[in-house]
């Protein structure tokens, strides 16, 4: 693991330290699973993105949405008859 050094304002060096002893662990810890939520943030945002652009490109016709409608009524149904057993 590398070492790296981050500068920080009182302030939020305050709040990190004091959220680290409250979760007993360290400001190491608590800035790697914060910057790793943050690039997963990130991740997920831009796969959202993509979604949404390709289906602006190419929008589904209105034979889709019936399938989809259809096929979710059939699972949607299966699930109510499994738990009335």
């Amino acid at each position: 693991m590398k070492v790296i050094q981050v500068p920080m304002d009182e302030r939020l060096l305050t709040a990190v330290t004091r959220s680290a002893k409250a979760r007993k662990s360290t400001r190491a810890a608590l800035i790697r699973e914060a910057c790793k939520r943050y690039l997963d943030r990130i991740e997920e945002d831009e796969l959202d993105r993509k979604y949404v652009e390709g289906y602006r490109r190419k929008p589904e016709g209105p034979a889709w949405g019936k399938l989809g409608e259809k096929l979710a009524s059939e699972v949607w149904a299966k699930e109510d008859w499994d738990e009335a057993w």
